[in-house]
């Protein structure tokens, strides 16, 4: 991918968007050069990428917002929690029993699938119990305008399919001040959460990150197997998605990427392919937060463990 300037600018804003072989970058600002300088190092970090990427960032007290292809939908992995938790608070007004709380903590601060998937059954209808369809979980998506998000109805929620432009839609309702989805409270539930996040599973859009800011984040990985009736381009590819939020300290900004076809070199151990995938995702965090806070300490994540390379979702029921 090659970068290619090109400037339209407003009194208010200025948008750039920076040629690529495929997808454009498209970034919008108060400050034009900031506009233009994102939008080439994105394109930067994605250039010579084997693997297919979409990104989606906002930065409140900038007016920044940066896209690559946000609209195309990628298998959710585990960062569909995100969605189940903000469901559960939606359906219960934000008040959880204990088993709930319980169950949500595991869910996020240790992406426990066993947790997911008593959430989702109980957010769903259960007529066809070898079916459950996610109808809460549906009714927070329409409340919360994510019409790009399908939810899986067989129950493999981690093959939701998201973009990147729902999930950075999802982390705007949940750092903002609108009540009308999620009261205050429950908001704030849900970020604790991420900021408890465990430390193997800190890595991807945290990676560059100012080190003074609150980091709330999310993480998801999933390995497509090489059965005969897994579709040829995902066959033994790895997920894996990110998506994080800063706060404290004036900072108030969110990043999603989501990453596919991360595949593993033959003869190579197979958490190469998703090593891979964290790898692309960090290119391009490092360079969004460096280009948005230059100058600031930056955080540095451990890789992920290697119990990580473990998928962290469902696999698809044809796996």
């Amino acid at each position: 991918m090659t970068a290619g300037p090109a400037v339209a600018a407003t009194p208010s804003a200025a948008r750039h968007q920076a040629a690529t072989a495929g997808p454009t970058v498209h970034c919008t600002s108060k400050n034009p050069e900031l506009a233009r300088k994102l939008a080439d190092d994105i394109a930067k970090a994605l250039a010579g990428r084997k693997s297919m990427a979409s990104v989606s960032f906002y930065d409140r007290p900038t007016a920044t917002r940066c896209t690559f292809a946000p609209d195309k939908q990628y298998d959710s992995a585990s960062v569909v929690k995100t969605i189940i938790l903000g469901a559960l608070l939606y359906q219960k007004g934000g008040t959880l029993t204990e088993a709930e709380d319980a169950l949500a903590r595991k869910m996020i601060t240790a992406s426990d699938n066993g947790a997911a998937t008593a959430l989702w059954r109980q957010l769903s209808d259960l007529k066809d119990p070898k079916k459950p369809d996610p109808v809460k979980i549906q009714a927070f998506l329409d409340k919360a305008g994510m019409r790009e998000t399908v939810p899986d109805k067989e129950g493999s929620w981690g093959l939701t399919q998201v973009t990147a432009n729902d999930q950075a839609k999802l982390l705007r309702l949940l750092s903002g001040d609108d009540n009308s989805v999620l009261g205050a409270e429950a908001r704030s539930y849900a970020l604790d959460l991420m900021r408890q996040v465990q430390s193997d599973q800190r890595w991807g859009a945290t990676a560059g990150a100012p080190a003074d800011a609150v980091i709330q984040v999310k993480n998801g990985w999933l390995q497509r197997s090489k059965n005969p009736d897994v579709p040829e381009f995902d066959k033994g590819d790895w997920k894996v998605n990110s998506m994080a939020v800063l706060a404290g300290k004036g900072y108030d900004s969110g990043l999603v990427v989501l990453t596919e076809n991360n595949r593993v070199p033959e003869g190579r151990p197979t958490e190469d392919g998703m090593n891979y995938g964290v790898e692309t995702i960090e290119a391009i965090s490092r360079a969004i937060y460096r280009d948005v806070y230059p100058g600031m300490e930056a955080y540095n994540p451990s890789g992920p463990a290697p119990a990580a390379a473990k998928p962290s979702a469902q696999p698809p029921v044809a796996d």
